[in-house]
């Protein structure tokens, strides 16, 4: 069943500029990871922009489980879609716990069914004994894993993964793609990863296509 489709997509950054995307189109089916392969300055990022709804395409259309997110009459603001983001740098909060970083997009629910969906991604990413830490007390692999439970907390329609894995060295990147795969089949959450390379893409995705 697709679950996401992008039809005829088009983008461009300002007039004047050549077009980032031109009329690109894909669909994803429920919980599958697809991969995104591509050079840099290929898109790939700007893809996830116009999913996300940082940014709005020049024409084109996205929906995400049967709903219209962007067409031409249409556009629904990032705070409703529903997508779930981790970034390159994981952009975890500072001052703020690996529990707390965690619980940041559930401030909507009651304190007692927020406290247990952030024990239940703890007991995901295998962190139960680091709740009280800060991210700087992590390993990068530990940090990769907080900012996967916080983006998976709010139980988002679908996951976005930019680059998540060029700040790791090369034996952790092995481990944690491991992990992560395990992760996203145990979620049976629908993923999109960008990436420039081949092998996080081959070790992580069901299906690969390349732009640019």
């Amino acid at each position: 069943m697709t679950f996401f489709e992008m039809s005829n997509v088009s983008f461009q950054y300002g007039a004047g500029n050549g077009s980032v995307l031109n009329d690109f189109s894909i669909t994803v089916e429920q919980g599958e990871v697809v991969g995104i392969l591509g050079r840099s300055g290929s898109g790939k990022s700007t893809l996830l922009r116009l999913i996300s709804g940082l940014e709005e395409p020049r024409s084109g259309r996205i929906s995400i489980n049967g709903r219209t997110m962007v067409d031409a009459g249409h556009f629904v603001n990032p705070e409703h879609r529903g997508v779930g983001m981790v970034f390159q740098d994981y952009a975890l909060f500072p001052h703020l716990t690996v529990e707390q970083n965690i619980a940041f997009g559930l401030h909507r629910l009651p304190k007692k069914v927020r406290e247990a969906k952030v024990t239940d991604m703890l007991e995901l990413v295998h962190l139960e004994d680091y709740r009280k830490r800060y991210p700087h007390e992590l390993s990068g692999g530990q940090q990769q894993r907080v900012a996967f439970a916080r983006a998976l907390a709010p139980e988002p329609s679908i996951l976005l993964m930019d680059e998540p894995f060029s700040n790791l060295d090369a034996d952790l990147k092995v481990s944690i793609r491991q992990q992560l795969k395990q992760l996203l089949q145990k979620a049976t959450i629908t993923s999109i990863l960008v990436t420039h390379d081949k092998d996080d893409a081959e070790a992580l995705c069901d299906r690969i296509v390349r732009i640019g």
